[in-house]
């Protein structure tokens, strides 16, 4: 054990989805390729909405923060348990598991107030078109985003803070692919009682009152709706709501979807299947839903690609 450390071990081991020898390349091979494509989509969405003037919007500027944070989120994850498969080293040092479980926190924060923060802006555009330019300035834009960065920067180093006075005793194997707050605290002998608490009171303040936001957005988004009287209106209004609300299902769906099967099963394939759909397929589909949705991005990458052509 490392000279100092007070919490009782110097490594965990993440013990992934098998230990079959012949799933491994398996494995390894599709979260590669999930890797891969959720870069590359993000980036793609990044660059577009850079060279694209069409495209230097608020709805956009946030979008692009989302697929930074999206591209952050699964490296956090999905590197280290690439580089355990091809090692066959399931072990992680016990700083390299906090910074995990920082990160692991903080990317999901950013994600749930990005979307709050489209919400919002899609309300003002469809409820209050004549004032969208005035409120939604980049003065806003620029501290929202901030805001957003702000919480979530401080609540991931509460929660590492009350995790590093745990001390961990027992057998330190995690029945996860990566550093998971909660399997972290499963393992510690020492009173987690705080750490429990503030898990739950920031699931409600940041999970359920971010949800109860967009929930109302869209509440007076459909009500101004009803009253347009264009059906052409009607139809851009829906366009322009409908990849975010196919976000925010997908986001939230997976995530409740991963509460829920840790509640009702005691398996940890089931539980890591759950989680996977949350941090690795999740990033991975926001591209797409975006550009097979969003007239405005596909247009913004066929002129990127027409660009990168002439380029060559």
């Amino acid at each position: 054990m490392e000279a100092g450390n007070r919490t009782g071990v110097s490594e965990f081991i993440l013990l992934g989805f098998s230990e079959d020898p012949e799933l491994q390349p398996l494995i390894f091979g599709l979260f590669l390729s999930m890797y891969l494509v959720t870069v590359l989509g993000n980036l793609l969405i990044i660059l577009a909405i850079i060279f694209d003037s069409h495209l230097h919007t608020p709805m956009y500027f946030f979008l692009s923060n989302l697929s930074l944070v999206d591209i952050c989120f699964s490296t956090s994850i999905v590197p280290k348990m690439l580089l355990s498969i091809h090692t066959e080293n399931k072990a992680i040092s016990y700083m390299d598991c906090l910074t995990q479980v920082y990160f692991s926190m903080l990317f999901p924060i950013l994600d749930t107030l990005l979307l709050t923060s489209m919400a919002y802006d899609r309300f003002v555009a469809i409820c209050h078109p004549l004032h969208y330019t005035v409120i939604m300035n980049p003065h806003l834009c620029g501290w929202l985003v901030f805001i957003t960065w702000l919480i979530g920067v401080l609540t991931s180093l509460l929660h590492i803070c009350l995790m590093k006075h745990l001390t961990f005793c027992r057998d330190p194997e995690i029945p996860h692919f990566f550093c998971e707050l909660t399997h972290i605290l499963e393992l510690a002998c020492s009173d987690t009682f705080l750490n429990w608490t503030l898990i739950y009171f920031m699931t409600g303040v940041l999970g359920v009152f971010p949800l109860i936001g967009i929930l109302f957005s869209y509440s007076q988004i459909a009500a101004s709706i009803r009253k347009m009287s264009s059906s052409g209106g009607k139809q851009k209004a829906f366009s322009t709501c409908g990849s975010h609300l196919s976000v925010v299902s997908l986001f939230y769906g997976t995530g409740v979807g991963v509460h829920f099967t840790s509640a009702v099963t005691h398996s940890p394939q089931k539980v890591s299947v759950a989680s996977v759909m949350y941090s690795v397929v999740t990033p991975m589909l926001n591209p797409f839903i975006y550009s097979l949705r969003n007239k405005d991005v596909k247009g913004a990458f066929r002129r990127l690609l027409n660009r990168t052509t002439s380029c060559l």
